[in-house]
């Protein structure tokens, strides 16, 4: 009763042991069929007339069915003494009112929903009389980038002269330099749109001037002013959140992918037990069922929460709704116990027959706390629209990453190392490098499809009918092999901006990637979804014959090879903003310094050269940015030294003087990235070391620093024995073979024991799990997952669990594959 904490009958009292608290409330509610000849369509009676805790009606209890009654009493610890209530007579004043606070607090989930209504958002004054200027501006959908810097992500669009700039830089090292309200400032332009997920339905719209987020009635007529024409998200439009197939555009509905992909035609059979309990839709929560339901019939997840289920339950915090560890455990149990998935008992089949219905259904479990602690603070998940599944994976290995501390990492299972060949193409040098990795993006190229001529075909009759006005014709599916995919995935790509390292300059470059190692779980994402020129996101309506097994070992990366010559190891000069760039300066010339702000800080006592290395490194962002560098530099033995400009790097020494098996990755951060986090106090060891774990990500670098902080001093200690056991494993034959082997040893892709566990192996595997998307937006839609357990194939299509007929596997969006055993 001190808190609003609620548990289940089999942990109330590990809370009581753990707290000394032994006052609780117990609260029940009491389903009753009505009796027969009870007047239909009535509300149901609650004989308690408060709701307590939200507590709502399950579905599958017809309103005109069923009665309810609520049932509320304090239950004293540990000699489980049941006090009924209301009880005013009896019960303190003091204990009365807190019953009362209980009873009619609004739940966890509930809260949390009203949040984005909870402040309201006002028409901008200037919405209505915003002038346009006609300069010809014409924004395409994709390829942003700052008009003033390299930035190319948390992007807004000044709605007056379509300029695209960056937004503010925030303490976590997200956002930008602040160029969008520089620009306001120097034109007055009040209103911008934020670029990324822009629809009709979610436009995020700031005005400089009133200092706030604002709503704009003519957004689509000011966004069309400069080519972008949105549209409006549909919504789902039926009670258990899926998206009916979507009509947008006066397109034809796939009846027919909705169908496939959910069995829908087919007599499937329930299946009930261990692993085989069903996720109730919180409305449009299925991209986070699909991936929790594959994640949980993986071994690693399982043993990594659900067998240290007991030790994270007595080591939970006393709010274990906050607890990462703890709502994993929660759910993985809940899936795997098989206590939510039990058949219907004989005497409710016989009695359902005999009244010519048959209503049974697993309810599932809710994900409601689980969804409010992994979404608390997104943007985008912490919402109630649909979401893409594949970031929601990506997103959750995030979060397993930050806290994994004390337990075994199950990321382990996907985490593999890719090899990145970058070639100058004036000069033919190469440069390879190494980076983490969860997931294969695999390209789908249309031009590959095996009917293309009935393609053709189809685009010009529905040109024509649009031309004529008339309805469209019947849609043509895509049909592309899956050779024709990994094709186009080992082919070489284009790499924008790139500056060689040769020439001292930018120049074209391509890049192949391959696999420095092969992971225990390989995710495959089918790039289905691309923007069409009219900002209109659009689905690829295409099958691929993914196979049940699969052998990658060709696409195993090699290492530089004999007669190709490397790129020179220096790094890029650091990118000004054209405002405060001397244009006419040239790579012979010095580096461009604020030398004002340099003496500023110098009267400060600090060395002169110590201030103008602190200017170069901060990229001219102001005393006060260098001013953080300094502090966090001072105790560098080089502190005081002359600025010197990037050389030839004096060869390392070679790994295999290093004791360690593991090469270590060749992406040395980015001397600005290391500049943002040391000057908020780390260490630039440690701020190295965490973007070289993050693959140069200032987000996930800031969250690698606070969760691997507390473990180096162990680490480091453990690091000498990781060295040995690296020693011990069996290279391969390839000539990279010093990061890549094939046995199933762990291994580090940094020199370090604090990096990223890495398990190489052999890349051939065997198809267990995939899921499917219905609709033609990943912002809409549905997902379904089918996995492979016991031989058979399941497809789980939320809270419902059947044995799958014809798992439609060349219409899935991800894959998931194991590796085959050796043997």
């Amino acid at each position: 009763m001190n808190t609003f904490l609620g548990f289940g009958r089999e942990h109330v009292e590990r809370h009581y042991r753990k707290t000394g608290q032994s006052v609780y409330m117990h609260l029940k509610r009491h389903v009753k069929e009505k009796a027969t000849g009870a007047a239909g369509g009535a509300i149901p009676r609650r004989r308690n007339g408060k709701v307590f805790l939200d507590l709502e009606l399950n579905r599958d209890f017809n309103g005109d069915e069923y009665d309810c009654e609520d049932e509320a009493k304090l239950v004293i610890f540990p000699d489980h003494f049941e006090i009924p209530l209301p009880n005013i007579e009896e019960l303190p004043a003091l204990v009365t009112i807190a019953c009362d606070a209980v009873l009619n607090a609004a739940s966890a989930y509930k809260k949390q929903e009203p949040d984005s209504w909870d402040e309201e958002i006002q028409v901008s004054k200037h919405a209505r009389s915003l002038r346009q200027q006609d300069n010809g501006v014409r924004i395409p959908p994709s390829g942003w980038k700052c008009q003033k810097c390299e930035m190319k992500e948390n992007l807004w669009l000044n709605l007056s002269d379509g300029a695209v700039l960056c937004g503010k830089w925030f303490f976590d090292g997200s956002g930008g330099n602040g160029h969008a309200l520089d620009h306001f400032k120097d034109t007055n332009f009040p209103l911008a749109v934020k670029l990324d997920n822009l629809t009709l339905d979610i436009a995020d719209i700031y005005s400089f001037d009133e200092e706030e987020a604002v709503l704009d009635p003519q957004i689509s007529e000011h966004l069309q002013h400069f080519g972008i024409d949105i549209i409006p998200i549909q919504r789902n439009g039926t009670d258990n959140g899926h998206h009916n197939t979507d009509n947008t555009n006066g397109m034809r509905p796939r009846v027919s992918e909705w169908e496939v992909i959910q069995e829908s035609g087919m007599k499937l059979k329930a299946v009930y037990g261990s692993g085989f309990t069903g996720i109730k839709n919180l409305g449009n929560s299925c991209y986070l069922g699909t991936i929790m339901q594959v994640l949980f019939s993986i071994p690693e997840f399982q043993r990594a929460y659900v067998g240290n289920l007991q030790r994270i339950y007595d080591y939970s915090p006393l709010d274990p709704s906050t607890d990462f560890s703890t709502q994993m455990a929660k759910l993985g149990h809940g899936l795997l116990s098989g206590l939510y998935s039990k058949p219907p008992m004989k005497s409710e089949l016989i009695e359902q027959v005999m009244k010519e219905e048959y209503k049974h259904q697993p309810k599932g479990i809710s994900l409601k706390m689980f969804k409010a602690l992994v979404s608390n603070g997104h943007p985008e998940f912490s919402s109630n629209r649909q979401q893409d599944a594949q970031k929601f994976f990506l997103h959750l290995i995030n979060l397993v990453e930050r806290n994994c501390v004390g337990l075994e990492n199950p990321n382990n299972a996907f985490r593999y190392l890719v090899e990145e060949r970058v070639q100058c193409c004036q000069t033919q040098k190469v440069r390879y490098t190494q980076k983490v990795d969860y997931l294969m993006q695999l390209p789908a190229p249309i031009e590959a499809a095996s009917n293309r001529e009935e393609l053709i075909a189809y685009e010009a009759k529905r040109n024509e009918a649009e031309e004529n006005m008339r309805a469209p014709p019947e849609p043509v599916r895509a049909r592309i092999p899956f050779t024709a995919c990994l094709q186009a995935f080992t082919e070489p790509e284009n790499v924008p901006d790139f500056w060689s390292s040769e020439l001292q300059a930018k120049s074209a470059g391509v890049k192949t990637s391959r696999f420095a190692s092969f992971p225990e779980y390989l995710v495959v994402q089918i790039k289905k979804f691309t923007f069409v020129v009219d900002w209109v996101p659009k689905k690829v309506d295409l099958s691929i014959d993914m196979p049940d097994f699969l052998d990658l070992s060709r696409l195993r990366g090699t290492g530089l090879q004999a007669g190709e010559q490397e790129l020179p190891d220096l790094t890029p000069p650091i990118v000004l903003p054209e405002d405060t760039r001397d244009n006419s300066m040239n790579s012979s010339d010095s580096p461009e310094i604020d030398e004002s702000a340099a003496m500023q800080l110098a009267e400060m006592g600090f060395p002169l050269e110590a201030c103008r290395k602190a200017i170069y490194y901060t990229g001219n962002m102001g005393p006060e940015m260098a001013f953080n560098w300094i502090i966090a530099h001072m105790e560098e033995p080089d502190f005081a030294e002359p600025l010197a400009l990037p050389t030839f790097m004096e060869p390392g020494p070679s790994v295999a003087s290093s004791g360690l098996a593991a090469t270590p990755l060749d992406n040395h951060p980015p001397e600005e990235s290391i500049a943002i986090l040391t000057s908020m106090g780390f260490p630039r060891r440690h701020t190295v070391q965490a973007l070289k774990a993050t693959n140069n990500n200032l987000e996930r670098a800031l969250d690698w620093i606070f969760t691997h902080t507390e473990r180096e001093e162990e680490e480091e200690e453990t690091s000498d024995a990781l060295s040995d056991m690296a020693d011990t494993t069996e290279p391969n034959d390839s000539a990279f073979s010093n990061a890549n082997t094939h046995s199933d040893s762990t291994l580090s892709p940094d020199q370090d024991a604090s990096g990223p566990q890495i398990k190489d192996g052999p890349g051939r595997y065997e198809l267990f799990a995939f899921i499917s998307h219905i609709g033609a937006s990943t912002m809409s839609g549905h997902y379904v997952c089918h996995i492979k357990k016991e031989g058979r194939w399941v497809i789980f299509n939320d809270h419902k669990v059947c044995l799958s007929e014809r798992p439609p596997k060349d219409l899935g969006y991800i894959y998931f594959y194991r590796r085959l055993s050796s043997s």
